[in-house]
C-alpha cells in the first residue's frame, strides 16, 4: 500500500505538462515527416526541445524534480529527439541511399540511447555545469535545422551522402567524452541589467527575420563547441594571477 501511494506522489503536475508536451511534439514530427510537410516536422522538433529545456529549469526552479519526471524525461527524449529526427532525415534525404548509407539514422537513435542511458546513470556524480557526449536534443536541432533550411526532398545523391556523414557524426558526437555546457547554472530568478531587455529585442528580431540562418548556425555552433582543446587542470592552475605578477592575494 505504502509502494502504491509513494507511486502515486512520484509525479508533479507542471514539470510533467512540459515533458508530456514534449513527447505530443515528438509524435507530431513522426507524423509530419510521414505525410512529407519536412519543414513542419522540424518545427516540431524545436519546440519539443524548448519544452525539454523549460521542464528541467520548471522543476529545480519548483523544488518538484523526481525520479518518475526524470524516466519520463528520458523516454519522451528518445521520441522526440531519437525517432523523430530519424526518420524525418531519412525520410527527407536518405531513402534513395543504397546501404549502409540509409542506415545512418539508425545509428544515430541507437547512440542516442546509449547517450541517454549514460546519462541516467551518471548524472548524480556528474558535475552540472556539462554535459558528456553531445545532447540528444542537440543532436535533434542539427538534424531540424538542415530540413528547416532545405525542406524540399533531396535528390542530389551528394548532398544525401554529405548529410548520411552528418548524421554519423552527430551518432559518435553523442558518445564521445567531450563536454557540452549545459546551462544549469543560469538562475532564472536573478535580476539582469536593463541593457539586457534591448539585447533580447535585437535577437527577436535577428531570429524573425531569418529563423532558418540562425536555426542552422546556433546548433552548429553548439556542436563545435564541444570540441574546444580542454585544458589541464595544471594550465588552469597556470592561468591564474600569480600574486607577484599583479593578481589580488588574500583579503
Amino acid at each position: 500500500m505504502k509502494a502504491r501511494a509513494r507511486l502515486r506522489r512520484g509525479a508533479y503536475l507542471i514539470p510533467s505538462l512540459f515533458t508530456v508536451g514534449n513527447l505530443l511534439c515528438g509524435y507530431i514530427a513522426v507524423v509530419r515527416s510521414l505525410k512529407g510537410e519536412y519543414e513542419w516536422a522540424a518545427v516540431a522538433i524545436f519546440v519539443a526541445a524548448l519544452l525539454d529545456r523549460l521542464d528541467g529549469w520548471v522543476a529545480r526552479l519548483t523544488g518538484t524534480s523526481s525520479e518518475f519526471g526524470v524516466q519520463l524525461d528520458s523516454i519522451a527524449d528518445i521520441i522526440s529527439f531519437g525517432m523523430a529526427p530519424a526518420m524525418l532525415v531519412y525520410l527527407w534525404g536518405l531513402a534513395q541511399l543504397p546501404k549502409p548509407w540509409s542506415l545512418a539514422p539508425f545509428l544515430y537513435l541507437a547512440a542516442g540511447a546509449t547517450r541517454l542511458a549514460r546519462f541516467n546513470i551518471q548524472a548524480p556524480v556528474q558535475d552540472r555545469r556539462f554535459f558528456i557526449g553531445l545532447p540528444i536534443p542537440a543532436g535533434a536541432c542539427v538534424l531540424a535545422a538542415c530540413v528547416f533550411y532545405s525542406p524540399a526532398r533531396l535528390v542530389d545523391p551528394v548532398t544525401s551522402i554529405l548529410v548520411s556523414l552528418l548524421v554519423v557524426v552527430l551518432a559518435v558526437l553523442m558518445v564521445t567524452r567531450l563536454r557540452y555546457r549545459s546551462f544549469k547554472e543560469i538562475d532564472l530568478r536573478s535580476r539582469i541589467p536593463w541593457a539586457m531587455v534591448a539585447l533580447m529585442a535585437v535577437a527577436y528580431f535577428v531570429v524573425a527575420a531569418s529563423p532558418q540562418i540562425v536555426a542552422l548556425a546556433l546548433s552548429f555552433l553548439y556542436v563545435l563547441s564541444g570540441l574546444r582543446p580542454r585544458r589541464t587542470p595544471a594550465a588552469r592552475a597556470e592561468a591564474r594571477p600569480h600574486p607577484a605578477e599583479g593578481g589580488h592575494a588574500g583579503g
